[in-house]
């Protein structure tokens, strides 16, 4: 078991390090529409927004992974509910505040965005209740969900009447004006993420299997989820709201094909990203010892990362006569990002190099300060 956990915050700890890699580009890039837009981006560009799709999904699997191996380490009688609601209850006081500021830097923190940290916080509570049931009806409930969501695709809020704002959050992520200044963004919507999650649970069970911590097994079960990924998507049927189109470029028609939709994420988005996870698993036996110190701080990682590019971007902008006002009161949220402001890709990547060179000590740091401390309970759920 002890490998298997190395394998996990080996991936871990490389998804942390590709989510960087997107936010730098959002606080520096001089590209300043969707990159995955096939009208204007480039090949370049588009690969370096979508190999970054993988993070979203391998965090919230794992998670759902963490709980159960958890649980299973402190035996039958491990109060798993109530740890998930508590650290779920956590996620979300984190959302409107500590994380709210990080984007934005300012006090009005009425604009309430859902993103990762709202749909694991969600997806916690949620678990904790399903986790009362037995674990096949666990990876049921979840497998529905992560298969059959899309067939909702196309119910719109406006059809629903007062369940429409319901709707947004459960399903398909559209704005919610809560009146008084006070918005709800919830691009993250809940019932994909928390089938993977319950799904990321019934994993780590299958982790405390001997034969299913053999590398073939998960290589095998990575391989037979891309395999579904490529007939799936290859048929245009169903799994995607997007279906991929042939271009002059036969580059393009790749990109077309590989451009699923996130948000929701689809059927064919979980399995082209979790189907190379388990892939990874299989391959990353051994601790990598930058992922593994990446890996084994994730959400101590995630807001000082956060913190560390945003405050970066103010800086870069104060030294080259940037848009300070911009980049410091919105963010990558404000409308009026100047069109001719930014860095092309070399330059993101390296602000993203220097941005991992930055965390890699605190966080080596914190996970000695939280490891010498076990008597501190609450730094468990950091």
């Amino acid at each position: 078991m002890s490998q298997r956990i190395a394998c996990l915050d080996n991936l871990r700890g490389l998804v942390m390090m590709l989510m960087t890699l997107d936010h730098t580009r959002d606080y520096f890039s001089i590209s300043h529409f969707d990159p995955t837009d096939l009208q204007k981006t480039t090949a370049a560009l588009f690969l370096t927004r979508w190999i970054t799709h993988f993070c979203a999904a391998v965090f919230v699997f794992l998670a759902g992974t963490s709980a159960y191996l958890w649980a299973a380490k402190r035996g039958t009688d491990a109060p798993v509910s109530g740890f998930l609601a508590k650290r779920g209850l956590l996620l979300l006081v984190l959302v409107c505040t500590v994380e709210a500021w990080a984007w934005n830097f300012r006090a009005d923190l009425r604009h309430i965005d859902g993103g990762v940290l709202w749909a694991l916080g969600w997806s916690m509570i949620v678990l904790a209740a399903l986790v009362k049931l037995p674990l096949g009806w666990v990876v049921a409930i979840g497998g529905s969900m992560v298969v059959g969501h899309n067939l909702f695709d196309g119910l719109k809020p406006a059809d629903l009447g007062w369940f429409g704002p319901w709707w947004s959050v459960l399903h398909t992520g559209d704005d919610i004006d809560l009146g008084a200044g006070w918005q709800l963004n919830p691009y993250y919507p809940l019932i994909p993420w928390i089938g993977v999650m319950a799904l990321g649970y019934g994993f780590g069970h299958l982790l405390t299997v001997e034969q299913w911590r053999n590398p073939r097994r998960l290589m095998l079960l990575g391989c037979s989820l891309l395999a579904g990924f490529v007939a799936l998507r290859y048929s245009n049927l169903y799994g995607d709201p997007q279906p991929w189109q042939a271009y002059p470029d036969p580059s393009f028609t790749l990109l077309s094909f590989l451009n699923c939709h996130k948000y929701p994420p689809s059927l064919l988005y979980l399995l082209m990203t979790l189907g190379p996870a388990l892939v990874f698993l299989a391959l990353a036996a051994r601790p990598l010892p930058v992922l593994q110190v990446f890996g084994r701080t994730p959400l101590f990682y995630y807001l000082i990362h956060l913190y560390t590019i945003h405050g970066l971007a103010v800086l870069v902008a104060l030294i080259n006569g940037g848009p300070v006002a911009v980049v410091m009161g919105g963010g990558i949220w404000q409308k009026d990002w100047p069109a001719d402001y930014g860095f092309g890709l070399v330059g993101v990547y390296g602000f993203w190099l220097l941005v991992l060179l930055m965390l890699y000590p605190v966080c080596r740091w914190f996970e000695a300060f939280k490891a010498a401390r076990p008597q501190w309970r609450w730094l468990q759920y950091l």
